[in-house]
């Protein structure tokens, strides 16, 4: 999250570090981004442990879904 200050970091990468880091509504706003901007990186979300901690928020499904990504 640091490194975004000074160099270009995509926002699914830092959509994952907040989720590791537990900051899920943050984590969720960064996804948000990354899709609105095309970031190919999002479609990690269904695969990359490091997003593991927003399975289970009712927030995940629908992101899944706006990705056509099967759940």
């Amino acid at each position: 999250i640091e490194l975004s200050k000074s160099k270009f970091v995509s926002q699914s990468t830092i959509a994952m570090a907040y989720a590791g880091l537990g900051e899920k509504d943050k984590a969720f706003e960064w996804l948000d981004k990354s899709y609105e901007s095309h970031d190919e990186a999002i479609l990690w979300l269904k695969n990359h442990p490091m997003f593991e901690p927003l399975r289970e928020d009712p927030r995940y499904k629908p992101m899944l879904k706006r990705l056509n990504l099967p759940e």
